[in-house]
Parts: structure tokens; C-alpha cells; sequence
């Protein structure tokens, strides 16, 4: 069953948005979530993605106390690896893939690149980064230009939950560009988020 893989490598949010609400309610009643039948699609799918994430929480507590700090095993529908396409830029195609937390740059400051859901929210929280959006720059009830919130201080970002962030970077097709450290050996915030179909990402 879905609801026995307490670390949730197999949990795709794309996937579930593709399956049938009425399916998707069985699914989530079978998880032991209340009040499905009133839920809609994107509703079903964020309820589903916490008891996941709830479970996996409670599964590790006191004996691996892995899902804290990086949250392994999600590494998102692609597993990690690079999204390409017409507009593949030449930074992408330059960068060192990392498809999991085990893996370390080749050298300080190189570029790197992934898809991978822990090794992004590990990078993220490691910085105190928080996931956001740039105020006005929604489409409908969709996210608009992702960002992370570093400090706290910037007027125009508004901060989400990490499953509508990675809804919008998996449901958009990107890539997520980033340092570690700089060449001087100090930690880096540069990331860049990039579309191998369009470059405006």
C-alpha cells in the first residue's frame, strides 16, 4: 500500500495531482484522514503530503532521527536528476549534478544543479532560508517567481510551505542551480532556479 513507506521516497506530489479525486479520497481515508469527501483535488493532495511527512516524522523518531535534518529519500519525481531541454543553458550543462545528500562538490565553489527534494530543503535550511514567493507575481491560485527567505527582511516575499514550493518547482519543470561555498572557502547563498524550456524562469 502507498501509505507503508514511512521515509516517502515513492510520494510524488505530480503523481498524485494526476490521479482521480475519487481515488485519491480512498487513498486518503486509507491513511486515516478525516473529511474527505468535501476535499478537493489540491486540498487531498496537501493533506495526503503532511500525513506522509507526519509519518515519516514519527516512524524515525529515537532511532534514526533521519527526517529532521536533510528529509532523505525525497528526491522528487526526477530523483534528483537534471530537467533538459531547448533552453538548457550553458550554466546547467556546466554544473555538477547531485542527485542525493551524499554527495559533495568536486572542488570549493563549483557550480552545482538538482532537482532533488532534500538536498534543495537541506541547502535551504542550512542557510536559515525559508521557501517563498515574490508578492504579485502570482498566476491565478498558483506561486508565482519562487525565492527563499533568508532573513526575514524583505518586503515582497511571502513565505509558503515547503509542499506548495516544491509543487511549483516540480509542476514548472525546473532545475535548481547552486553554490555550497564560494572559491574563498565561505559558505554561499547564490542559487539560481532555470526552465530547460524557457529561460525567464
Amino acid at each position: 500500500m502507498s501509505n507503508e513507506t514511512p521515509n516517502t521516497p515513492g510520494l510524488s506530489e505530480t503523481e498524485l495531482r494526476g490521479t482521480k479525486v475519487d481515488d485519491l479520497r480512498e487513498q486518503a481515508r486509507e491513511a486515516g484522514i478525516s473529511g474527505t469527501s468535501s476535499m478537493k483535488k489540491e486540498e487531498l493532495v496537501s493533506a495526503m503530503s503532511e500525513a506522509y511527512r507526519e509519518d515519516a516524522r514519527d516512524g524515525s523518531d529515537g532511532s534514526t532521527g533521519e527526517s529532521e535534518a536533510g528529509h532523505p529519500g525525497d528526491r522528487g519525481p526526477d530523483d534528483g536528476h537534471l530537467r533538459t531541454g531547448d533552453q538548457t543553458s550553458r550554466s546547467l550543462k556546466y554544473s555538477q549534478e547531485v542527485t542525493s545528500l551524499d554527495e559533495d562538490p568536486e572542488r570549493q565553489g563549483r557550480s552545482l544543479a538538482t532537482t532533488s527534494h532534500e538536498v534543495i530543503r537541506h541547502w535551504a535550511e542550512e542557510r536559515n532560508g525559508v521557501p517563498a514567493t515574490v508578492d504579485g507575481t502570482e498566476h491565478g491560485d498558483h506561486l508565482g517567481v519562487l525565492r527563499f527567505d533568508f532573513a526575514g527582511d524583505s518586503e515582497n516575499l511571502r513565505q509558503v510551505s515547503w509542499d506548495e514550493w516544491f509543487a511549483t518547482f516540480d509542476a514548472r519543470k525546473l532545475n535548481f542551480l547552486y553554490q555550497e561555498e564560494r572559491k574563498d572557502g565561505n559558505q554561499s547563498n547564490f542559487f539560481r532556479l532555470e526552465s530547460p524550456d524557457r529561460e525567464d524562469a
